[in-house]
Order: C-alpha cells, then sequence, then structure tokens
C-alpha cells in the first residue's frame, strides 16, 4: 500500500531523532519501487524519505547502504562531486526505510541536459570519468558483482533469452540484439567500476555544475557503456561528443572503440528489461507501455535502420548468409576518439525516453501543525518512550540517531549548513520542481 508523505514523515522522526517536520511533500521517484517525500524541519534544514514498497526494493536501499559505507572520506574527497549520506534508518515489517541528508542542486530532464551549456557537458564527462576511475577493490570489499567482458556478454544473452520468452518482442529486435550480443568484437572492452543506473534522475545539477550523484543501488565492475546509455538515447551528438571528450580527457584508460555501440545497444535493450519488470510486478499498466515503446522502437528502425549497434553487418533475412545493404557508406561519426558508422546523415536514436518510469504528479507541500502529533497517522511507528531505531558504523542498529560518526540532524558534514539553517526555505504548493530534491551545500569549485 501507498504511503502518503505526511506518514513517511512520521517514520523520518522515528529514523532521526530530534528531527522536527515543519512542512512535507512529494519527491519524485520511482513509483513502482518507492515512496518518497522531502522534508522541511524547524531548522530550515531538507531530508529526503525513501521508503520501499516491497522486499526486493528494501534490498536495493541495503546494499545501497553498504555501498556509501565504502566510500572511506579520502575517496569522496578526490570525486568532483557529493554523495548521499545516510542520516537514519527504520525497520517496519521487514522493509528497511532511510533518511538522507539533502544535497545540493536540482534534477533536470534529458532535454534540458542535453540543451545545456559546453561545461556542463564537461561536468558530465568529468563526473563520469571519476565513476569508472574508482579503485575496483571498492567493489569487491563490498561483495559486489564483477563481470568479466564475457561474462557480462553472457549475462545478456540470458537477459534476452527470458526476454524472448515473453512472446512480446518484436521479432526484428530480437534479431537484432542477438547479432550484436553474439558479435564478439562489439564485447572487447576493460572492465572498471560502473554505476550501474546513472540517468538523469541520478544527475544533481546546479546552473551548469554536476553537485551530486546518487542512486547507488546497482554499483559493480562492467561495462562502462551502461552509464553512457541514457547520453546515446537523445540523440543529441553535439551534446554527447562533447561529453565523450571530456570523458575521454579524464579517464586514465583510453575507452574501446565501441563504448558508444555498447551504449546504444544498452538504451534498446533496457525496454526489454522494462517489460520483463512489468510481467514479473503483474503490473498491466507498465507491460502495456513497454509493449508501446518496444514497437515505436521496431517502427523507427524498419524504417530508419536504427543506431549501428553490431561491428559485423546483419544478415538480410530476405537472403540468408548475404550482407545487409552497408549503410556505413555515409562515412563514420567521430566522437572524441570513437568511431561511429552511422546509418543515414542523421542517426536515428532509440527512443530518447528511455527513463521508463511513470510520470510523477505535481508536488503537494501540507504543513504539519505544531500540535499535531505526526507519529498518529503513521503505522507501526514505534511507541512514545521507545527507542529509535538507526543504522550505525558497523551497520547494527542503534538509538542514537548516528551513522558512520555523523550525528543526525545536527551532523557537521558541511559547516555551512548551520548558515544556511538559519535561512529556513519554506515549500510552496505551487513548486512543481525537484529543486528541493538532494539538497547539502556544493562543494566549492
Amino acid at each position: 500500500m501507498r504511503r502518503e508523505p505526511i506518514e513517511l514523515a512520521a517514520v523520518a522522526t522515528a529514523a532521526v531523532p530530534g528531527l522536527s517536520p515543519t512542512a512535507v511533500s512529494s519527491a519524485p521517484d520511482d513509483p513502482a519501487d518507492f515512496d518518497s517525500a522531502l522534508l522541511l524541519d524547524s531548522e530550515g534544514k531538507r531530508w529526503r524519505v525513501r521508503s520501499p514498497r516491497h522486499a526486493e526494493a528494501s534490498t536495493r536501499l541495503e546494499t545501497e547502504f553498504l555501498v556509501l559505507r565504502a566510500f572511506a572520506p579520502a575517496i569522496r574527497a578526490e570525486l568532483p562531486f557529493l554523495m548521499p549520506t545516510v542520516a537514519g534508518t527504520v525497520r517496519q515489517q521487514n522493509l528497511s526505510t532511510f533518511v538522507y541528508s539533502h544535497l545540493n542542486g536540482s534534477t533536470r530532464t534529458v532535454e534540458e541536459l542535453t540543451a545545456g551549456s559546453q561545461e556542463l557537458a564537461k561536468e558530465i564527462g568529468t563526473a563520469l570519468a571519476a565513476i569508472h576511475d574508482l579503485p575496483r577493490a571498492l567493489v569487491s570489499n563490498a561483495d559486489l558483482p564483477s563481470y568479466t567482458p564475457n561474462e557480462f556478454r553472457q549475462r545478456r544473452l540470458n537477459e534476452l533469452d527470458m526476454a524472448a520468452t515473453t512472446g512480446k518482442i518484436p521479432p526484428l529486435l530480437l534479431r537484432r540484439w542477438e547479432h550484436a550480443m553474439e558479435d564478439v568484437s562489439l564485447w572487447r572492452f576493460n572492465p572498471c567500476v560502473v554505476h550501474g543506473d546513472l540517468h538523469e534522475d541520478n544527475l544533481l545539477v546546479d546552473e551548469d555544475r554536476v553537485t551530486a550523484v546518487t542512486g547507488w543501488t546497482d554499483l559493480r565492475i562492467g561495462d562502462p557503456a551502461d552509464d553512457l546509455a541514457w547520453l546515446v538515447a537523445s540523440n543529441e551528438h553535439e551534446f554527447v561528443e562533447a561529453v565523450v571528450r571530456h570523458y575521454t580527457e579524464h579517464r586514465r584508460d583510453a575507452p574501446d572503440s565501441h563504448l558508444l555501440r555498447r551504449a546504444a545497444l544498452s538504451a534498446e535493450f533496457a525496454l526489454a528489461q522494462y517489460l520483463v519488470k512489468g510481467i514479473a510486478a503483474a503490473d498491466a499498466e507498465m507491460i502495456s507501455e513497454a509493449e508501446g515503446m518496444l514497437a515505436t522502437l521496431a517502427d523507427d528502425i524498419a524504417e530508419h535502420g536504427g543506431q549501428p549497434i553490431s561491428v559485423e553487418p546483419l544478415p538480410s533475412p530476405a537472403a540468408p548468409g548475404s550482407a545487409a545493404p552497408d549503410p556505413a557508406s555515409a562515412g563514420p561519426v567521430s566522437v572524441g576518439p570513437i568511431s561511429v558508422e552511422p546509418v543515414s546523415a542523421e542517426l536515428i536514436a532509440a527512443p530518447a525516453n528511455t527513463d521508463v518510469s511513470e510520470p510523477m504528479p505535481a508536488v503537494h507541500v501540507m504543513p504539519i501543525p505544531a500540535d499535531e502529533d505526526p507519529t498518529s497517522n503513521a503505522p507501526d511507528a514505534p511507541a512514545a518512550g521507545d527507542v529509535p531505531d538507526t543504522v550505525d558504523a558497523d551497520g547494527s542498529i542503534d538509538g542514537d540517531g548516528s551513522v558512520d560518526g555523523q550525528s543526525g540532524p545536527d551532523a557537521e558534514d558541511h559547516p555551512d549548513d548551520a548558515e544556511a539553517a538559519t535561512q529556513p526555505t519554506p515549500l510552496s504548493a505551487d513548486d512543481t520542481s525537484t529543486t528541493a530534491i538532494n539538497i547539502v551545500d556544493a562543494k566549492a569549485p
């Protein structure tokens, strides 16, 4: 059952002792997996609450908590962006709800990002390079997944087999994807640390700066192309070229020549993964949406040819064994050191909207009366006098409201917060932006 923002505010007070919310609003998130809320406390500080809707989503949040613990202060200090900090957590009915200190910046749509300046492209490229240059021990020490190129290719083939059993994938796409996944030359890359769920909703931007990166639930060692899929799907070639150029300049290792081909494949295949997820959840709306996007993609490829994703030409279905007409006669398109052969004068990408989460309603702000006990609306909220559960540095649960040596609302991770706290920013019922998500002072440039 969906939790309303005011219920999440009550849970947050149990997770962070001393937290006194004065206003609460809904916050954009994946509605199939999480209920989220933005809180404003009596000191003017902002907090984000994420509550899982099912066991798998709860496991993802718990994994992210372990990932964030693995980022020692020395590693965080080297990053060109900030990362989330867990302020407290509480477990109810086998599901763990987390409260995060907010980070400065706001999310933007893909269209807004790709219409941005060259400085913003540089910031995104630099952030990607910093993630992919993280020490591999960070992943192995946290016992997170690690894949060789061939293991990763086989994993994709297994996922394709699963998608094919649904009977809902257009044959043209099955054939196209299978050919690319069996093209061994496409999968020669150096594995690195990968964010695994990087897209526009996990980038916080302030003007032309990437201030924070969130959503660390799928960190692994794998294919760096996965973190560029959302950009390649935008079909904004000049912006992608600028991002990859700066990405290449800041990487310790030069990217492989087929990085963008695999990124395009990942963007297309995300639609099949979304379909499988919808079927597993028995969500008719997700299934219908996925089928519609897959049909649109198949039609686009049938008409225009689609972005090149294979190194070897796809055999013509009319004459098995013969090569399909080579669209590369138009000449290669170079993106930094990476050369991609176009199918026409203008590449036709997968649908730009590869973020297949459901649209979120406008933000509604609900003040909490000072004389109202917010815990009265929260099921399973701790009784009066109980010690709230929080997670400490060793992963155990205690009642002091601290995590990894950080206090709750009075944490001194960012000294500038003390000054910001004296200037509370009220939430407006007319505010439908995501500016209020994840707000904490950004690092000085």
